[in-house]
């Protein structure tokens, strides 16, 4: 090996103990999605009903968080 104490067996994948893959970018992305999408209609709606960008963020962020785990589990 070389004389780098990181250096480790090649092609060593440091998420080989996530059973979801979450390392490598395959894992549940529900969550991600569901933030994603809730950010961005919290944002129209949070304008439109609230008059209030951040309000209807944060609103849009809990919808978000509640309906992306929802499709995790559901999965």
């Amino acid at each position: 090996m070389g004389e780098n104490e990181n250096d480790g067996p090649v092609g060593e994948n440091k998420g080989d103990n996530d059973p979801a893959g979450a390392a490598n970018g395959t894992g549940n992305n529900g969550l991600t999605t569901g933030l994603a999408i809730g950010m961005s209609l919290g944002v129209v709606l949070g304008l439109l009903v609230f008059d209030n960008l951040a309000l209807g963020m944060g609103v849009g962020m809990c919808l978000g968080i509640a309906l992306g785990a929802a499709h995790d589990a559901a999965r």
